[in-house]
Formats: structure tokens, sequence, C-alpha cells
């Protein structure tokens, strides 16, 4: 028999019945709700937790206003904050898009409607017989997305392991769903082994980690400590690097997916010069859609030697 690549499918054990679980499985019921909305009223509550979002006084909006401000220098203060408030309000969106890709069916993914373009270029990669590591970053969007584009072909994914045992069992059977296989973070060696056997993989390396294996490169044309795992990675395993972008459609018109051209002489000789690269093409793709980036997120909080905190 043989043996899957990755994390198992978890198994449910009668300890995630205890009483201090409960709390977990309520947010799991109401989870489980909003994924079976029809449309209409999914994106009428993601904008209201958008505006809720928006009003609430919270760490939040002084992260994006923060990262808004370094990354984009060339806004004047109005356009600076109007670009705040739409990311805030896109983290409405997030939270409902996030339970649709968790928890709604495949026939309501089907009905979403989503376009598709440069799947030529992973095509070409198999045909030579080689892995693909589909290289993106942290859109609001980023789960819902990676199960729509599972439709068409199959990835696998990083995964870290949440903190509630209810939600590691309840998210990674989700992701088992739809994904070839799920890999933890740290398991480098069945990564690559999937990678040289031909799989995709779906990764984002666009958040400050504060792990070892990182670089200070720029992002937005600031220092940024960025892991080398993309180059490792395509080191090991001679898989190609294909930016993955997402953006979700204005108006209900659904989602726009694009695989670019692979990233040509990837990994070279200089793990800071591929990473560099790396970030320029993520930089790019935030700079076509920045009010659906996780700008909440502080990415850029392990400073240089010497260089004063950020946030």
């Amino acid at each position: 028999m043989r043996t899957m690549p990755g994390m198992p499918r978890p198994a449910f054990t009668r300890s995630l019945l205890a009483p201090r679980h409960w709390p977990a499985w309520l947010g799991v019921a109401v989870i489980w709700l909003i994924a079976r909305l029809p449309q209409r009223a999914l994106s009428w509550l993601g904008r209201r937790l958008g505006a809720l979002v928006l009003r609430t006084p919270s760490a939040r909006r002084h992260i994006a206003q923060t990262n808004i401000a370094l990354c984009f220098p060339e806004l004047d203060a109005p356009g600076r904050a109007a670009l705040v408030d739409a990311n805030l309000r896109d983290i409405g969106m997030m939270l409902v898009e996030f339970a649709l890709g968790w928890m709604g069916s495949d026939r309501r993914m089907a009905d979403i409607p989503t376009r598709i373009e440069g799947l030529q270029h992973l095509e070409a990669a198999r045909a030579q017989g080689r892995g693909v590591l589909l290289v993106g970053g942290h859109f609001s969007h980023l789960e819902l997305c990676a199960r729509l584009v599972s439709q068409r072909i199959r990835i696998a994914g990083m995964y870290r392991r949440m903190d509630s045992a209810v939600f590691e069992w309840v998210v990674l059977r989700a992701r088992l769903h739809y994904a070839a296989a799920m890999f933890d973070k740290d398991d480098i060696r069945g990564t690559v082994k999937y990678l040289r056997n031909g799989g995709t993989l779906w990764y984002a390396p666009d958040q400050d980690m504060r792990s070892k294996d990182t670089v200070f490169v720029p992002f937005f044309g600031i220092p940024a400590a960025t892991i080398t795992a993309t180059h490792h990675l395509a080191r090991m395993s001679g898989a190609v690097v294909i930016p993955f972008f997402h953006r979700r459609l204005p108006d209900g018109q659904g989602y726009a997916l694009r695989l670019g051209a692979p990233l040509e002489g990837f990994p070279g000789t200089d793990v800071l010069a591929d990473t560099a690269r790396v970030n320029a093409c993520i930089e790019q793709m935030v700079r076509e859609a920045p009010e659906q980036y996780l700008w909440v997120h502080k990415r850029f909080k392990t400073r240089p030697a010497d260089e004063p905190a950020i946030y």
C-alpha cells in the first residue's frame, strides 16, 4: 500500500469533546453556518464585518498604517488613509472567505466565477517531469483561492500547526479534502521528496517568521527579514519556481488567478539574490491589489542590527 505524502488525515479522539474545547466547537459551528450562506448574504456579511473592523479600535490599524506609510511613500496622507481603510474593510471579506474555503461544498466552489491564466507554464514543467513551487503572498483570500486553483490542478501546501486542537483537527481535514498533501513547515525532507516526484506546492514566504534561515532583502525598498526556503527547496528538488497571484474582482465577479512565467536561472548561486527576486515578485503582486494584502501582519518586526523597532 502506497504511503501518502505529508501529514496524515487527523483522527478524531474523544478528548476533543472535553468541556475546555466547547468554545472552539462553537466557533467551528459558526464558520460552518457562514459557509452555507448564499453568495449575496455572504458578501453582505463580509462588508458588515469589514465595517465593524474599521470602526473598532485595535492594534491592527496602527500596524497597517505603519506598513502602508513605509511601502507607499508616494501616496499623500489622504491616499494612505484611504488605503488603510480599504484594507481594514477587506478583513471582513477575509473572514467569510476563510469560512468558505474551509467548509464550502464542492458544488459551491464550482459556482464561484474563477479565471485562471498561465496554466501552460505549469503544464510545460510537468511535461519535463519537474516539480513546481507556486510562490505567492499572504492576500486575504489565499485560503479560498488555494481551493479554487485546486479544482484545476493538484497542489500541496505548507502547514503551520494551530494552537487549538479542535481547529487543528477541523482545518487540516478541510485542507486535505482538496489538497494533494499538506506538509508541516519543518518537514523539509518530505517536501523535497514530493517536489522531486513532480508535485506542485503552493508556498508563501512573505511573512516575518523570526527564523534563523532568514536574510535581509528589500521589500518595497525596506530591508525585510525573509526566509530563504524558496532558494533551498528549488536547489534541493530541482523544482521550477512559478509566481502565483490571485485577486478578488470587483462587484461579485469572482476571482482572477495567474501563474506567471517560471523564474529563469532560479535558483542561482547567491541565496541573497534569489530571495530578493522572490520579494520583488511578491511586491509586484501587491501593487496590483494593495488593499487585499495582509498589511496587518508585522512584516518588518525583525530589524537589522542597530536599527530601531518599527512598530
